[in-house]
């Protein structure tokens, strides 16, 4: 069994347990060295990254170890200095013809380095981004701003849940931005956290202008998941003039956030108002064609094959979104090219439902709606209907969170259905749930109970 194929198989089954972020910050760098006598060395960049994940994930990884080959009994992980040799990093008592193992794909992989100035990965390209309906006006804006940057779209504003490709894109419309300009535009990429650290440490250095030379000096500036420095203070005012100063420059601006600018309550409205004054597209879930293409492109970049009615099956059961849609495929690809075994749409179903939590059979809009109106003693019709009465606002929002939730309703489906409202409407609903359940032990307990009375019906 070749090494990097069992640990891709492995990244593919951690990565749908932890968070994206956590993922490309602890495990991204990664590898798998060597198996011997039944212990997996695993080698990290460094000794925190070593300790991060020996103590936060490596139940996880040693279970999805497991499940992959059963023969193994221990992780060991390993620091793998860039500077050390092979041999010096290699664990005492291995070979080190071991470490030759490595295959054309991993080389390729190790090759594809995040860009130390511009901090893009050259992996995310426009080449490789799939373009569907649920995706296609933030792509053609994307594209727009090629040939007029920071004139067109300015700011690019790019919002949708988790996993629908919006750092892919808006990291590949970089790339394309640099190789168009032959690298004589300044791009700069950058997570919101890494913006607020960075706001931090300027701060209790008594470093600003660092950070001001650093960010507004670019020509192009990305920012990433900005949501989160909503009620952040300082990194907000920080972010203000930043975004002041380059907009006022005729500099690029692109933004990206999991829900659109007036659903982000915890920034200042001076910033909404701005991301507003821009270009703000949606990627929603894909659709089926969509996920049909992508699981036959990522096929053919394997050099791998499966029968179209198993194709069809992933594409029909993993809806969710295209993170989930590709680890589902890779682990589906591990049975087959490293157990040998022939996938059939029955086993693919066994895979795929050991993996996704699948939705609850047999209902439909109308049925959750039934049920919502009758659990808060109020007819269907107030939930479907224009009915403003501050009785009923709770729940229709509960109504539009299940809807999504259970089905993976689109928001424009959910808001017509329920007063024909706005998606936008929508998308607050679920986002404001999402957040209120875990902090709201009642609310927690009547969504608990609303989903025990739908499946039992």
């Amino acid at each position: 069994m070749e090494l990097e194929q069992l640990w891709q198989a492995v990244l593919g089954e951690v990565e749908l347990q932890i968070s994206r972020p956590n993922f490309v910050t602890w495990l991204k760098n990664s590898r798998l060295m060597n198996r011997q006598d039944g212990v997996v060395f695993v080698s990290l960049p460094n000794s925190f990254a070593k300790e991060w994940v020996e103590n936060k994930y490596h139940k996880i990884i040693f279970s999805a170890l497991r499940n992959k080959d059963s023969a193994t009994k221990k992780v060991e992980y390993i620091v793998e200095n860039k500077s050390s040799s092979a041999a010096k990093s290699a664990p005492r008592g291995t070979k080190n013809s071991a470490l030759d193992t490595t295959s054309k794909d991993q080389q390729s992989f190790v090759e594809l380095k995040v860009d130390p100035e511009t901090n893009l990965n050259p992996k995310y390209t426009l080449n490789s981004f799939i373009v569907g309906s649920s995706n296609e006006l933030p792509y053609a804006a994307a594209t727009g701003v090629i040939k007029e940057v920071g004139k067109k779209y300015n700011p690019l504003f790019i919002y949708g849940g988790v996993g629908l490709g919006k750092t892919h894109l808006i990291q590949a419309l970089g790339n394309e931005i640099r190789s168009f300009y032959e690298n004589k535009v300044k791009v700069k990429y950058v997570s919101s956290e890494k913006f607020t650290n960075d706001v931090i440490w300027a701060m209790r250095n008594k470093r600003m202008e660092d950070v001001k030379e650093k960010y507004r000096l670019t020509d192009v500036l990305i920012i990433d998941d900005i949501q989160f420095i909503g009620g952040k203070e300082k990194t907000e005012e920080e972010f203000f003039h930043t975004f002041n100063a380059l907009y006022e420059n005729n500099k690029q601006i692109i933004i990206s956030s999991d829900r659109p600018p007036r659903f982000l309550p915890t920034l200042e409205e001076r910033l909404r108002s701005r991301f507003e004054g821009g270009m703000v597209a949606e990627i929603n879930p894909p659709d089926y064609e969509l996920r049909m293409a992508i699981l036959k492109t990522k096929l053919q970049e394997k050099n791998s094959s499966l029968q179209d009615n198993v194709i069809d099956l992933i594409a029909t059961k993993v809806q969710k979104n295209l993170r989930e849609l590709e680890g589902i495929l890779n682990k589906i690809l591990f049975y087959k090219n490293t157990k040998n075994m022939e996938i059939t749409p029955k086993l693919a179903e066994e895979i795929i439902n050991e993996t996704v939590q699948q939705p609850i059979k047999n209902i439909n809009p109308n049925h959750i709606i039934k049920v919502v109106a009758e659990f808060f003693e109020i007819s269907p019709n107030d939930l479907t209907g224009r009915c403003r009465k501050n009785s009923v606002a709770e729940p229709r929002q509960i109504a539009m969170y299940l809807l999504r939730d259970l089905l993976g309703l689109s928001y424009p489906f959910i808001g017509e259905k329920l007063g024909k409202r706005d998606h936008t409407t929508a998308i607050y609903a679920y986002n404001k749930l999402s957040q209120e359940i875990a902090k709201d032990q009642n609310l927690n307990q009547k969504i608990i109970s609303l989903k025990d009375m739908i499946s039992k019906e």
